[in-house]
């Protein structure tokens, strides 16, 4: 077991693993293709997956400043991830939705995510990793 883990508590385990699962999975996209695509740029790629919304609501639903944001969309605009539209019905608001690059980059890493998954579940047990997926799935009401 890792002896710098083992004094750390629930949060910062949590954290040391979300950072480590995080590198994982960018090194794995960044190995495989041309594409770099940050963190941050994945995590708002998952706010559009299957849907067009728009840039107010990308905005208020991850934990990234306002102007990150939009520097992080334009990013993804330029290297034709996703497409920007004028919205219908706010002419101050902006459409978002995946392009087709954006679809297959973004299932290609699903793809790759479910692979590392797998070899948490050969490392650590199945029954393990779908217990702490259940647990991580509980409302805490905290």
């Amino acid at each position: 077991m890792n002896s710098e883990l083992q004094n750390l508590h629930l949060i910062d385990l949590i954290s040391e693993r979300h950072v480590l699962l995080r590198r994982i999975c960018e090194k794995s996209w960044n190995d495989s293709s041309d594409i770099h695509i940050s963190n941050s740029e994945w995590y708002i790629m998952a706010r559009i997956y299957n849907k067009k919304t728009t840039l107010s609501y990308v905005t208020k639903h991850v934990d990234i400043s306002r102007q990150a944001t939009h520097k992080f969309v334009k990013n993804l605009e330029a290297k034709g991830l996703i497409e920007i539209t004028n919205s219908i019905n706010n002419n101050r608001d902006k459409c978002l939705q995946l392009t087709p690059l954006g679809e297959e980059c973004y299932e290609i890493n699903l793809s790759q995510k479910a692979a590392i998954e797998q070899t948490l579940c050969e490392k650590i047990g199945t029954d393990k990793v779908e217990i702490l997926k259940d647990m991580l799935k509980l409302e805490w009401d905290i």
